[in-house]
C-alpha cells in the first residue's frame, strides 16, 4: 500500500510536469511581466528552481540548510530577490533543464526520508509529508502567474485538495505574519473538489465558516485572487477577518491581488 510521502511525492511530481507542459511551448515568451510584480514567466520559474534545490538540501543535509537560509535571512527579500536572479542569466531551455534536475533530485530524496522526521524549513519545521505538500502548492501557485500572464486557463485537479490544507493549516500562521493575535475561535470549511467531492475540515458545529468552490479557495490562500473576485461564502467575523488575510506561504504579507484585476 502507497504510504502517504510517496503519494504526495506523486502528485508534485504531476503539479510540475502539468506546469512544465505550459512553459515548454515554443511560444512561451520568459521576458512576459507576470501578475507579480517584477517579475517575469522566467523569475517564476526561477523561484522554483532555486528553492526546490533548497529543499533538497534541507533533506539531505540540514546543517548545510541552516547556514544557507541564515544567509539569505540576514537581508530581508535577499532570498526572493537571489531566487529570481540566478535564472536572469540563463536563456529558457536551460532554466527549464536546471529545474526539471533538480526536482528529479528533490523528489527523490522525499521519497527517501523518514516520515516521521521534522524538517528544517525558513519557519517552523514541518512534517516530510507537509513539506514536500508546501512545494506542490509553490508550484501550483506559481504556476497560476504563470497562466495569468499567458491569458490560458489550466484544468482544476483533485491536487487543490493539498493547497487547501495547507492553507487551512496556516490560519494562525497568517494571523502572526500580520502581527495579529492568533485566533481562539474554530472554523468550519467546505469545500467542493473538481470531481464534486466535499472537502471538510473543522468542526461541523463551528459559527464561523468558509464554504465554496476549492479553486476560490485556493486562489485566495495563495493570494493569486482578491477574496472579492471569488463566490466563497464567509460567514461569521472570525471567518471573514482570516480570509481577509489568508496566506498560505512563508515569509511576511505578500500585496496579492487587486479587487477587480481578474473576471470571475
Amino acid at each position: 500500500m502507497m504510504g502517504p510521502v510517496q503519494q504526495i511525492c506523486d502528485d508534485c511530481v504531476a503539479e510540475a510536469e502539468a506546469l512544465d507542459g505550459i512553459v515548454s511551448d515554443d511560444g512561451v515568451d520568459f521576458d512576459r511581466p507576470t501578475p507579480a510584480p517584477g517579475w517575469s514567466i522566467g523569475d517564476q520559474i526561477s523561484h522554483l528552481w532555486f528553492f526546490d534545490q533548497r529543499a533538497h538540501l534541507a533533506l539531505t543535509d540540514p546543517e548545510a540548510f541552516l547556514a544557507d537560509a541564515e544567509t539569505l535571512l540576514a537581508d530581508s527579500g535577499a532570498g526572493t530577490q537571489a531566487s529570481v536572479q540566478v535564472g536572469r542569466s540563463m536563456v529558457a531551455e536551460e532554466l527549464c533543464d536546471a529545474w526539471r534536475a533538480d526536482r528529479v533530485r528533490l523528489i527523490a530524496a522525499a521519497r527517501d526520508v523518514d516520515p516521521t522526521v521534522r524538517v528544517r524549513w525558513y519557519g517552523p519545521p514541518m512534517g516530510a509529508r507537509s513539506f514536500i505538500t508546501a512545494r506542490l502548492m509553490e508550484t501550483w501557485a506559481h504556476g497560476q502567474d504563470i497562466v495569468d500572464a499567458l491569458g490560458i486557463g489550466r484544468a482544476a485537479t483533485d491536487r487543490l485538495r493539498h493547497v487547501a490544507h495547507i492553507g487551512v493549516g496556516a490560519r494562525v500562521f497568517s494571523y502572526l505574519a500580520n502581527a495579529r493575535p492568533a485566533p481562539t475561535h474554530p472554523v468550519r470549511v467546505e469545500l467542493r473538489g473538481p470531481t464534486a467531492d466535499l472537502w471538510t475540515w473543522g468542526p461541523e458545529e463551528a459559527a464561523d465558516r468558509v464554504s465554496g468552490d476549492a479553486l476560490d479557495f485556493c486562489l485566495v490562500v495563495t493570494q493569486r485572487r482578491h477574496l472579492d473576485d471569488v463566490t466563497l461564502v464567509i460567514d461569521g467575523a472570525g471567518a471573514q477577518e482570516w480570509m481577509s488575510i489568508a496566506q498560505s506561504f512563508a515569509g511576511p504579507p505578500g500585496p496579492g491581488r487587486q479587487p477587480g484585476q481578474f473576471e470571475r
